[in-house]
């Protein structure tokens, strides 16, 4: 239905959508040259927009407050020169990652002579929804379409104008190299109810893929007709094991937790182990404390942190995303994974251990998208495990687990190819 203005959401959605199923059949049989060479101008233009950019980016910072955002949320929406040429990297490197589209990933000859392959396919279209960092729409737009695939983005309307800057540059470069013209649409309005019209548009859109706050990730997931990639929440844990070197400990520690807050992979929760925990506990939490992070912990903790203040069961179930921390003391290995498995979000353990018996199992029985083995939660990232940029972390287990780059962007389809032969 229009509003007073004769403008219909319903059927602005419809056609974003239509434009995108178009645009996807183009991509699908793209050249793999063109889409590298449009990832390299789009990194060379942002590059050379970046005060432009920062404009667009200051309109935003402006009016922040007025949108109510914590200290984190606006540090995710701040674009800085650094941040720029970051993004302007990441699009390179995803250029530089081998094509996707056609690859045989598998294939056999049958004893009847016929060839069988396992060849990756584009999904289709991907609606991605995003909250506060402008540098995501860069991201999810080079991701998707290297791996052949149309994107309809919606951004948060505390990032509209920085969003719309880095699109515009991106679809720029598009035209500049023969990008099919609707392959990245950006939802121009900020009507909640644009979301709703595009979840149930399953015919159109194929793969929803909300970022942001568990409440957005909920309400996707509750409302989508179409399958959804998404983790709810990021309740990162790091264990200090019997074992565990204690100089690597702390920095570890200090490292996922402190190094930036408010993302999903920074750790929210600490559990050590019986046997260093009247040494390493009260040293590893006065540096916490030191940084001003609130220490939450049971009674072990507290008898030997008197500065901690008394952890509840929501402690250890919670995503702070801010200056605190829960602790937890365990009796040994085998606790210590039974308390991660049970409050874990299943996205990010890590283990600081000299046994490697103890590496092992932790690994091996921990049921998150990511295990550190004496290294930080904070490595669980598209770009540093050389996918070369990430549009989001799942925790699922179907169809894609961790973070998700091009390969996770595909399915595929078996291609047989014959010499006549019929089955019996």
């Amino acid at each position: 239905m229009a509003n007073e203005n004769g403008f219909d959401l319903r059927e602005y959605c419809l056609d974003l959508a239509k434009r995108a199923k178009a645009a996807s059949v183009e991509l699908a049989r793209l050249n793999g040259g063109v889409k590298q060479r449009w990832l390299q101008r789009a990194a060379r233009l942002l590059k050379e927009r970046a005060i432009a950019l920062t404009e667009a980016n200051h309109k935003d910072l402006a009016a922040a407050p007025s949108f109510g955002l914590t200290e984190a949320q606006i540090d995710r929406l701040k674009l800085t020169g650094p941040r720029i040429e970051a993004m302007a990297k990441a699009l390179e490197e995803v250029a530089l990652l081998p094509e996707p589209i056609g690859e045989v990933i598998w294939s056999s000859v049958r004893p009847n002579g016929l060839l069988v392959q396992k060849v990756r396919v584009p999904l289709g279209v991907i609606f991605f929804i995003y909250e506060s960092r402008p540098n995501v729409t860069a991201d999810a737009a080079a991701l998707c379409v290297k791996s052949g695939n149309a994107v309809i983005l919606r951004g948060g309307k505390e990032a509209a104008n920085s969003n719309r800057a880095i699109v515009d540059i991106m679809l720029e470069a598009g035209a500049d190299v023969g990008l099919p013209v609707d392959a990245i649409q950006l939802v121009a309005t900020p009507d909640r109810e644009a979301v709703g019209h595009l979840l149930n548009l399953p015919e159109y859109i194929d793969l929803t893929i909300p970022r942001g706050g568990e409440s957005l990730i909920r309400r996707v997931t509750a409302e989508a007709k179409m399958p959804v990639m998404k983790h709810f929440a990021g309740n990162c844990h790091v264990y200090i094991d019997a074992s565990a070197d204690p100089d690597m400990a702390e920095r570890i520690v200090i490292n996922a937790k402190c190094q930036r807050m408010g993302v999903c992979n920074a750790a929210e929760s600490l559990v050590f182990h019986r046997a260093v925990a009247d040494t390493l506990l009260p040293r590893i939490l006065q540096a916490l404390s030191e940084r001003g992070i609130e220490i939450r912990g049971d009674e072990e903790t507290c008898a030997r942190f008197p500065a901690a203040k008394p952890a509840i069961e929501d402690d250890y179930f919670a995503e702070y995303l801010g200056p605190i921390i829960s602790v937890k003391v365990v009796d040994d290995l085998d606790a210590a994974i039974e308390h991660i498995n049970h409050y874990s979000s299943k996205h990010t353990e890590a283990i600081v251990t000299r046994d490697l018996l103890a590496a092992q199992e932790f690994a091996q029985r921990i049921d998150s998208s990511a295990v550190m083995i004496n290294a930080s939660t904070r490595f669980n990232d598209g770009g540093e495990f050389g996918l070369g940029a990430e549009i989001g972390i799942s925790t699922d287990k179907f169809h894609a687990r961790g973070p998700c780059g091009i390969n996770e962007l595909t399915s595929y389809k078996y291609v047989v190819i014959g010499n006549g032969q019929v089955r019996e």
